[in-house]
Parts: C-alpha cells; structure tokens; sequence
C-alpha cells in the first residue's frame, strides 16, 4: 500500500465522520425545534371577567368558574386538562401538561394551587384561610382537601399549611 492509497482512505473515513456529525447535528436541531411532534397550543382560562370559562386547543382543554367574589384560572398544554373553582373570595389555580389533571377549588377565603406534569392527577381544595398546594408528575396523583393529604407514586407532593400536614413520594406526616 503506497503513501497516496493510505491518504485516499483517510479522507473517505474522514468524509464518512463529517457526514456522521451533520447527521447527527440535523437530529439535534430537529429535536430542539420539535419536527415530528404533536403540540396542543396551551390554553387559559380565566374567572372573572367571565363566569364560567371553557376553552379546548387541539387536546388541551381547560374550565374555570367562579362566584361569590372568588377567582379561578387553569391552563393546560400538550393533552392536559386543568379545572379551577373559585367561591366565596377562595382563589384556585390549576395547571396541567402532558396528559395530565390538575383539578383545583378554593372558598371562604382559601387559597389553591393543583399542578399536574406530564400525566399525573392533582387535586387541591382549600376551604377556610388556609393554603394548600399539589403537584403530581407521570404516573403519579396526589391530593389535599379538608380531610387530608395524600400521595401515591415516586412524583408526588401535597401539602395543607393550614394544619401542616404533608406528603410527598407516597410518604407523609401523621394528622396533627
């Protein structure tokens, strides 16, 4: 093999590794710009001005309603469905993505927050001047209502600040 057939090989391996990398940036940026993946636009609802709010984009879909002084928003994005009630000056918010359900209520007062990603089930409802706040991830749920806090799976959180309970990763503090 001469000096010039070893020079000629390296610049086809050298062509076949320059081609490998621009490949390979194309799937980069592909990814970073999201080519080839369904997107729900996020939607927003919001209580008042409106009553009742219910807004559907693609496969997220969101509701909030509120009466009696209270307000209520929910957003959802990518297959997410957020529901938010606020009564009696309570103030609820939701938000949810990727298949997931964040449902959330507040009156007399309290104060809620319901966040689901990617496919967990959160419900939050504060009754009263307290705070209360669940967040669950994929294939997870978690709870906080006037009876407790609950939460099952390794993506969970919930907790109630007006009796101070809490849980997270299926593991809490006792009822006090």
């Amino acid at each position: 093999m001469s000096i010039r057939s070893f020079r000629s090989v390296l610049s086809g391996r050298r062509r076949v590794v320059r081609a490998g990398v621009v490949f390979a940036l194309g799937v980069a940026s592909a990814a970073l710009m999201g080519a080839g993946t369904a997107v729900a636009a996020p939607v927003t609802c919001l209580s008042p001005p409106s009553d009742n709010q219910i807004l559907v984009s693609d496969t997220a879909s969101c509701g909030a309603t509120a009466t009696g002084g209270g307000t209520a928003r929910a957003s959802a994005a990518d297959s997410g469905t957020a529901v938010s009630v606020g009564q009696t000056a309570g103030a609820a918010e939701s938000q949810a993505t990727g298949f997931g359900t964040a449902l959330s209520s507040a009156r007399d007062g309290g104060r809620s927050f319901a966040f689901a990603l990617g496919g967990g089930l959160s419900q939050s409802w504060a009754q009263g001047p307290t705070t209360t706040v669940s967040v669950a991830g994929w294939g997870s749920g978690a709870t906080v209502d006037p009876t407790g806090v609950r939460c099952a799976g390794p993506q969970s959180f919930a907790v109630d600040m007006g009796t101070g309970q809490w849980c997270a990763v299926g593991v809490g503090s006792a009822p006090r």
